[in-house]
């Protein structure tokens, strides 16, 4: 399960939703996009401190996933799709799911434009 910067907001938070659909039976995965997007959201918080420790210890326990060149053409191929339909989705959203369609993996998310990337699994909560 990949999970979505809002995904990993939520368990910070501990959402009750969110940690019934984490399946404990399987691997959870970090987009490193998602951890960029994280950390610079824990820039402005009065939690800072303590929530960059919680997210040091679920970097360590969590497979981050990292774009690479195949990465890469999946993101060519999805936001050439997305725009040609006229239904585009956030850039950082798209290497997620690029990220995603590369490791067969469904993401995490509350974001339902991730429904418009042939081929992804989306979880709500």
């Amino acid at each position: 399960m990949l999970l979505d910067t809002n995904a990993i907001s939520a368990w910070a938070e501990g959402d009750i939703g969110l940690l019934h659909v984490m399946r404990s039976d399987r691997s959870w995965y970090l987009p490193s996009i998602g951890l960029g997007e994280y950390r610079f959201g824990l820039m402005k918080s009065t939690r800072r401190a303590a929530l960059e420790r919680w997210l040091e210890e679920i970097e360590a326990f969590c497979v981050i996933l990292v774009p690479d060149a195949v990465t890469a053409r999946h993101y060519a191929e999805i936001r050439y799709l997305l725009e040609r339909t006229h239904m585009p989705i956030p850039y950082q959203d798209i290497w997620i799911a690029a990220l995603a369609l590369q490791n067969s993996l469904p993401v995490v998310t509350r974001d339902a434009h991730f429904d418009r990337v042939s081929g992804i699994r989306r979880i709500g909560w």
